[in-house]
């Protein structure tokens, strides 16, 4: 019975030493969170977020810079930018904008292997702590050589 006692008394310290270690990592979790800028303040706004290159070659590159603005409230970072095919590859300044300041994502395109209409997006990450935001898009159809 001692035993048993001794048992329960040993797993109750230590589960109530690992609570301490999980009240420690929420308030280092929360002192992170702090330190995301509300969504609200950072905004960027494209002067164009489409462009149709119209009919293009099969095998042919083509490349658009997207014109945009932090519209936001506080410097704006483009913290990734992933497309949704490896064909699509997006390139974005790594510095902060100010708000008022602009900046360029320029997105190449390669057709080689495609035919037909095609529509690619590239996503944005920015500094607002919410994830990836659908950015610029391109669209095009492709003839065969």
């Amino acid at each position: 019975m001692k035993a048993l006692f001794y048992i329960l008394t040993c797993a109750t310290l230590f589960l109530a030493a690992c609570n301490g270690n999980n009240a420690q990592k929420a308030a280092v979790q929360d002192a992170e969170k702090a330190k995301i800028i509300d969504s609200k303040d950072v905004a960027i706004t494209f002067e164009e977020k489409v462009h149709d290159f119209g009919e293009i070659v099969q095998g042919e590159k083509v490349e658009y810079s997207f014109k945009f603005t932090n519209t936001g409230k506080t410097d704006a970072v483009i913290e990734d930018a992933i497309s949704s095919c490896g064909c699509t590859v997006p390139e974005w300044p790594k510095e902060p904008l100010k708000p008022g300041q602009s900046g360029f994502i320029k997105v190449i395109f390669d057709s080689n292997g495609k035919e037909g209409y095609t529509q690619k997006e590239v996503s944005l990450k920015l500094n607002d702590g919410a994830g990836y935001h659908v950015g610029p898009i391109i669209q095009c159809n492709i003839i065969r050589k």
